[in-house]
């Protein structure tokens, strides 16, 4: 079927992709973050647990608004845990041992996403595509004031 939605094919393919990694990334801190949250120890279990859990809420709430736009552009979302890690940027293993180091952790991914949102928004910017920019930049500042929080209690 034609796609008529004032971007070319090749402007859709390209913002798919990069849609696609920000979904691969946004999955991979998901399952980190749950991790860290099944795992933290120590003096400040019960906050990190609570924080943690908070986040990896709202992170796979967020999968699936950017798996729909992708879909919206024409171009499948990944369809495995393979694909969705071939996409991303960042690895989902979440290896830390204290809580400090899980911080640590997160804050590192959630740059890393926020770094994959500015190059996919940037490329939204070049092709006069809003939509992706209004899913994209609600997500910017959601992983930018995580990073914060995560910052500050370290």
């Amino acid at each position: 079927m034609n796609i008529n939605m004032g971007l070319d094919a090749g402007q859709r393919d390209a913002m798919a992709n990069a849609v696609t990694t920000v979904l691969a990334d946004t999955y991979a801190l998901y399952f980190k973050t749950h991790v860290y949250h099944w795992n933290v120890t120590g003096p400040r279990f019960h906050d990190l647990h609570t924080l943690f859990e908070t986040q990896y809420n709202e992170l796979w709430t967020a999968t699936d608004e950017l798996a729909e736009r992708v879909r919206a552009l024409g171009v499948a979302a990944p369809r495995s845990y393979a694909e969705m890690s071939e996409a991303a940027s960042l690895t989902a293993e979440g290896t830390a041992d204290t809580a400090d180091a899980m911080i640590a952790d997160l804050v590192a991914g959630h740059e890393a996403v926020v770094s994959s949102i500015r190059q996919a928004l940037a490329l939204a910017g070049e092709t006069g595509d809003e939509a992706s920019a209004d899913v994209l930049t609600p997500r910017l500042t959601a992983h930018e004031k995580a990073a914060w929080m995560l910052r500050s209690s370290l």
